[in-house]
């Protein structure tokens, strides 16, 4: 697949320079196509019958399939969920954590990842990385362990400063668990999930699936309890007694997805080229090095070679600046509580789309 083919199933593309995968990718036509064609067949047939389930379900596995090749890790190791947010609530609910326990995560994560958190009983431990060089990163986390520390929870690319919190450093530091955010990663650079015991994917960003998809990477399914049950995670129930889980990750598969979303979202896994990475960091290059020459060098917040997010401080206001590039056909977005705008480089990206948001800077 070419570029011009790769970038050709955007419609969006054709009018606007769309920098904001990091909130929702755009959609490509395969995508919109497949959802409309389960949709009328809903509407038409109805969604009962034997045969519909079958399909549905096998719809369902495909999706497994497609996430799990991704990740490059075994399908049987892959939950479907709705969002990040979901996989990590699944994860924090099933390790049982108590009020003597500690979690350590940072100060540059989303609240997808916080709010979990911040629900368990178990003690917040915070790294200060907002304004410390990334390759501080592995030092000042684990600075904050402690003989109470029972999980290291923080995300692979950070979703403000678009810097990798390099997990895999991390992981050769300790035999803590980790849970890895992965928001701002799959999708956008090779993940190397195998090597964490949970890692987290939202379909709607770098995948550029639809809304409500996600995924749940667990590294060994049977030490995670199934503490948030859904009949999806249930292989047999008595019902004075107990369940028996499904084998494998499919145990902490949260929802039932409608069959034109497992269309749409496998429409979009389709839809990436081999080259995505590559493309991807060199267009994040491309960015960071053409806003630098702009003479934006000093307000550059993210390293190079990160993954596809730039953030940088723009002259005057980053959330009035996002408005007017809005206007003049330039989706990005601030960064909350920064002064930081938000550049999202996908393997869609063009030199003119880094143009135009120079031009309306």
């Amino acid at each position: 697949m070419t570029f011009e083919e790769a970038r050709g199933q955007f419609p969006v593309l054709e009018r606007l320079a769309y920098l904001n995968a990091g909130t929702n990718g755009p959609l490509p036509r395969a995508t919109i196509a497949a959802m409309e064609r389960w949709n009328r067949r809903d509407l038409e047939q109805g969604r009962g019958g034997k045969k519909y389930f079958e399909e549905v379900l096998a719809l369902r596995e495909r999706a497994r399939e497609a996430m799990a090749e991704v990740l490059e890790v075994p399908p049987e190791n892959v939950a479907l969920v709705s969002s990040t947010t979901n996989a990590c609530n699944t994860v924090l609910a099933g390790l049982d954590l108590g009020p003597d326990d500690e979690i350590v995560t940072t100060d540059v994560e989303h609240f997808g990842l916080l709010g979990p958190l911040l629900a368990s009983p178990a003690s917040v431990r915070v790294a200060k990385l907002l304004h410390e060089p990334p390759l501080e990163a592995t030092r000042l986390i684990l600075d904050q362990v402690s003989p109470r520390t029972r999980l290291l929870a923080i995300s692979h690319v950070s979703w403000m400063t678009g810097n990798s919190l390099l997990p895999g450093e991390l992981r050769r530091e300790t035999d803590l668990p980790i849970l890895v955010d992965g928001a701002q990663s799959v999708g956008a650079i090779r993940p190397e999930t195998a090597e964490f015991d949970f890692y987290t994917v939202s379909g709607q960003k770098w995948l550029c699936g639809p809304d409500s998809t996600g995924a749940l990477y667990v590294r060994d399914p049977e030490r995670l309890r199934v503490a948030l049950p859904t009949y999806m995670s249930q292989e047999s129930y008595d019902v004075e007694e107990s369940f028996t889980p499904k084998s494998g990750s499919a145990r902490f598969d949260s929802v039932w997805f409608a069959p034109a979303t497992l269309a749409g979202l496998n429409a979009a896994l389709e839809s990436a080229p081999e080259w995505r990475y590559d493309r991807t960091l060199e267009m994040a290059l491309l960015c960071r090095d053409r806003l630098a020459a702009a003479g934006h060098g000093q307000g550059i917040v993210t390293a190079p070679a990160q993954g596809g997010l730039v953030s940088f401080q723009p002259q005057g206001d980053a959330e009035e600046a996002a408005a007017r590039l809005y206007e003049t056909g330039v989706v990005a977005r601030s960064v909350p509580t920064t002064d930081w705008l938000r550049v999202s480089c996908g393997w869609w990206t063009s030199a003119e789309d880094i143009d135009r948001l120079l031009a309306g800077l």
